[in-house]
């Protein structure tokens, strides 16, 4: 047994041990948490642990002028309340989250337009970013038997890569992991099974530059060119935390949120990918600005400049089109999805 596997079997007892005492925990003892540690996070630890100022520099990126010091602190603050709270959630979720208790957690805003996607018999791909839990959608998903293939990067502890794989699973999902290539992936879509995607992280030198709040941001061009190849519909949502009501709900409450569906086959622009990758990075942004504090202002977002003029890539011209979504907000029940194609 090497060093370097003693240190990652003590890191997965310490979480294991971590997550015993958090399956415990009713709700406010959670939150009270959390609030503890994201406390700890910004008043004790030196900023440059925390990347505090990673995070402030991409809020002012984002929000320019229309923040005060004071208000970037504080959706750093409650940044960090938000993430403390999703990794308990994330454990409990086995044990809290069922069908029968969905209709108290969860409400779906614009559900209709969603489940109309679900039904075309095209593969759907769900995007979203690092914002409010994510897991709480896939979760949610995979209740109602809709499996997914859930694409993530491989945690560099095997003990707890294991760990995670085998929650994410529990309710049907498939993880694909983003270093194996698309094998996974165009195995699921060819068997007409839907993707589950995070598309808010730089893309390097290769990504396609489009703007995110008014900045260009550089987004990876593969999920729109495997769209229009496969025909798939891109529903941008998200899961973002909503008030607290502990007394009904008796845990966590989130809204479930179809911002916008795009129908990769009506896109007629020039540049169809930069059409695709443009609309749902907008989307994406228009969900975040609703609950700024619930964004992963730590990841890098802009790291990597604009390239110089005349250096970007040559647009791809196959024709593709989008279907904005409705206006609506409504009660998760039962009978909100049917039965999904096998994944």
């Amino acid at each position: 047994m090497t060093l370097l596997d003693l240190r990652r079997r003590g890191e997965y007892f310490a979480f294991r041990a971590f997550a015993c005492v958090i399956e415990v925990l009713n709700p406010r003892q959670t939150k009270r948490l959390a609030c503890a540690l994201a406390w700890v996070f910004v008043t004790l630890l030196p900023r440059s642990l925390t990347r505090y100022d990673i995070a402030v520099d991409n809020i002012s990126k984002a929000y320019g002028d229309e923040l005060t010091p004071a208000q970037v602190h504080e959706i750093i603050h409650k940044m960090w309340i938000h993430l403390f709270r999703m990794v308990a959630e994330i454990i409990q979720f086995p044990r809290k989250f069922r069908r029968v208790n969905c209709r108290d957690v969860v409400v779906f805003r614009n559900r209709a337009v969603c489940v109309q996607a679900l039904m075309t018999g095209r593969p759907v791909f769900l995007v979203g970013g690092h914002f409010g839990n994510w897991e709480a959608t896939t979760a949610t998903f995979g209740e109602f038997g809709i499996p997914l293939g859930v694409v993530a990067r491989k945690l560099d502890n095997p003990y707890l890569h294991h760990w995670f794989q085998k929650t994410r699973e529990l309710s049907g999902h498939r993880l694909l992991l983003k270093d194996g290539g698309w094998d996974g992936m165009v195995d699921i879509v060819q068997a007409g099974g839907n993707l589950a995607l995070l598309c808010d992280q730089d893309a390097g030198k290769r990504g396609i530059f489009v703007d995110f709040f008014g900045r260009p941001a550089s987004t990876f061009r593969s999920l729109a060119l495997m769209a229009m190849e496969h025909k798939a519909i891109i529903v941008v949502g998200y899961g973002r935390r909503i008030e607290d009501d502990f007394d009904n709900a008796r845990w966590s409450r989130f809204e479930i949120g179809c911002e916008e569906v795009i129908d990769v086959t009506q896109v007629v622009a020039e540049d169809e990918v930069r059409e695709i990758t443009e609309r749902y990075s907008r989307a994406l942004e228009r969900a975040v600005r609703r609950s700024p504090e619930q964004y992963f202002w730590v990841h890098r977002r802009w790291k990597t400049p604009l390239p110089q003029k005349g250096k970007r890539s040559r647009p791809n011209t196959i024709p593709v089109s989008s279907v904005s979504s409705s206006e609506e907000t409504e009660n998760l029940s039962e009978k909100s999805f049917p039965s999904s194609r096998a994944a």
